[in-house]
């Protein structure tokens, strides 16, 4: 199978993750990538910021025209997460990749554990 084809299907669990949970579809994607597609691992982190954009887009209009978007309560979550992402962006660069693995992973155990417990 061709990396088109894999960049599709990566492309298409990412965005029903995204939309059955609201965001979230950036994990798999990122394995995805990087594990089945192949794709070297700070362009496959770039690559999700990219995709899962529109994606939590797509996903924010559906829950609007549902009327179950609180926009006024999100807003400070959308200040925090722009300042973030405009440091995130800077430091990204700099960012070893076995590190990006590891904050990664600990994001994803710390998710885990919360949603668990």
């Amino acid at each position: 199978m061709g990396n088109k084809h894999k960049y599709r299907i990566a492309g298409a669990v990412a965005g029903i993750v995204n939309g059955i949970f609201g965001g979230g579809g950036g994990i798999p994607l990122l394995v995805l990538l990087t594990r089945w597609a192949t794709v070297e691992e700070k362009k496959a982190f770039a690559t999700c910021v990219a995709v899962i954009f529109p994606l939590c887009v797509v996903s924010a209009v559906v829950y609007f025209y549902r009327c179950e978007l609180p926009l006024v309560q999100a807003l400070p979550y959308l200040l925090g997460g722009a300042a973030g992402g405009l440091v995130g962006g800077k430091l990204f660069k700099n960012v070893p990749n076995v590190w990006l693995r590891r904050i990664f992973a600990l994001f994803l155990l710390y998710g885990a554990w919360r949603y668990l417990t």
